[in-house]
């Protein structure tokens, strides 16, 4: 975003500060105009000619750039994961508690990640808390891959609805 002596073009497109149009007018003449409004000249595009320009408060053009700049990154960002470890002989509390601090990280658009440590032969136990979890959760995430049990852990990825 290009901003006051920024602006490269002899000539510029100008809007005012409540948004009516001030027509095309040299680039020196705008930024004496934004000076006296005390206001920043702000380029809204360089694909035309003469580039649109706008009247905007001062400093309000940086905090909407950065703004602007903090939603790209979580738009562009991978979905977090957070990891629940459990075994299969989990006190109902316990699982209730888990239950809870999932279902919040679901609601603020994390994804979970339980993750059910296996010893010995209670991999058909682990598979059903699983199912039992996903049911629980059913409203507020929907899972991404199928359960998977190998060696000693069986987990699943929750996403959030």
């Amino acid at each position: 975003m290009l901003m006051n002596e920024k602006i490269k073009a002899r000539e510029v497109e100008l809007t005012g500060l409540d948004g009516e149009d001030l027509g095309i007018m040299s680039r020196d003449e705008a930024l004496a105009l934004a000076k006296a409004n005390k206001a920043d000249l702000v380029c809204t595009s360089l694909f035309s000619s003469p580039p649109p320009c706008k009247l905007v408060s001062r400093g309000m053009a940086k905090q909407e750039a950065v703004k602007e700049k903090r939603g790209q990154k979580q738009a562009d960002g991978p979905v977090k994961v957070k990891e629940f470890r459990l075994t299969v002989h989990i006190e109902d509390y316990d699982y209730d508690t888990k239950l809870s601090q999932m279902q919040r990280l679901l609601e603020s658009g994390k994804a979970v990640q339980p993750i059910i440590r296996i010893q010995g032969k209670e991999g058909d136990a682990a598979r059903k808390l699983l199912e039992r979890l996903i049911q629980d959760l059913a409203g507020k995430g929907t899972k991404e891959t199928g359960i998977q049990i190998s060696g000693k852990q069986a987990t699943v990825k929750l996403l959030p609805v």
